[in-house]
C-alpha cells in the first residue's frame, strides 16, 4: 500500500534552481510513485518583492544582489544549463534579459491551485521564463499561458486587473517566512520534513523512500 505524502513545493517564478528541484522531485516521485502517494503544491516565494514593475537588468540585479563577476555568471549559468538538461529542461539564459517582479504569477499561481492546475502552470511560467524570455509579469503573458494550461482567460485577465488574492498569497508568503522559509527551492513533506535546495533526484527519491519506510511515517 502506497503512503500518502502532501508536499508543498515553495519556489519563485524567477529562480532557476527551482527549475531544477521542480523537475527532480518530479521525477523522483515517479520513481517511488509504487510506494508513495504524493499530493504535491506550489507555493509562494518572492526572491525580489521590492521589484519595480519594469525589472532590472539581469547582470546587473545579480551582481549587486550577490557581488557575482561576469565570469562567475558564466560558470553558474553553465552549471545551471547542464542540470536543466540532465532533466530534460532546456535553459536558454541568453534570452533571459531581466529580471521582474512576480507577485501578479503567484496572484494566477495561487488561482491555478484552488483549480488543480498548479503546477502546470508552474512549469509553463518556468518555460516562458527561463526558455522563452518571456516577461512572467506581463498581463497578457500570463492570461495566454492560464489558457495553456486549461484555464478560463477572461477569469484571468479579470483577476490580474484586480487585487485578487494578492492578501492570501502575502499570508501565504509570511506563513513560511515564519516558518524559516528564506531560501528556494524549499520541499515540504507533511508540514515536518524539509529538504532545501535544488537537489538531484536520488536525493529527493532517497528522501521519500526514507520517510515512507519510517516506522513513524511522515
Amino acid at each position: 500500500m502506497s503512503v500518502p505524502m502532501k508536499i508543498d513545493f515553495v519556489s519563485d517564478v524567477s529562480c532557476p534552481w527551482c527549475v531544477v528541484g521542480l523537475h527532480a522531485l518530479e521525477q523522483a516521485l515517479e520513481r517511488v510513485r509504487d510506494t508513495v502517494s504524493a499530493e504535491l503544491h506550489v507555493q509562494p516565494f518572492e526572491l525580489n518583492p521590492q521589484m519595480p514593475p519594469a525589472g532590472q537588468d539581469i547582470i546587473e540585479h545579480l551582481q549587486q544582489k550577490y557581488g557575482s563577476t561576469v565570469e562567475q555568471l558564466a560558470s553558474n549559468s553553465e552549471t545551471i544549463h547542464a542540470r536543466g538538461a540532465e532533466l530534460g529542461f532546456e535553459f536558454r539564459m541568453e534570452t533571459r534579459k531581466r529580471v521582474y517582479n512576480t507577485f501578479d504569477a503567484h496572484r494566477l499561481l495561487h488561482w491555478a491551485e484552488l483549480d488543480g492546475r498548479g503546477v502546470a502552470l508552474k512549469h509553463a511560467l518556468f518555460r516562458a521564463y527561463f526558455t522563452d524570455g518571456e516577461n512572467p509579469s506581463d498581463h497578457d503573458t500570463l492570461v495566454r499561458l492560464a489558457v495553456e494550461v486549461g484555464l478560463d482567460g477572461d477569469r484571468a485577465r479579470s483577476l490580474l486587473a484586480s487585487d485578487t488574492y494578492a492578501s492570501d498569497v502575502r499570508i501565504v508568503e509570511r506563513y513560511f517566512q515564519e516558518h524559516g522559509i528564506h531560501a528556494v527551492p524549499a520541499v515540504i513533506i507533511n508540514d515536518r520534513h524539509l529538504i532545501s535546495g535544488g537537489q538531484a533526484v536520488e536525493t529527493y527519491e532517497g528522501a521519500l523512500r526514507q520517510l515512507a519506510n519510517s516506522p513513524e511515517r511522515p
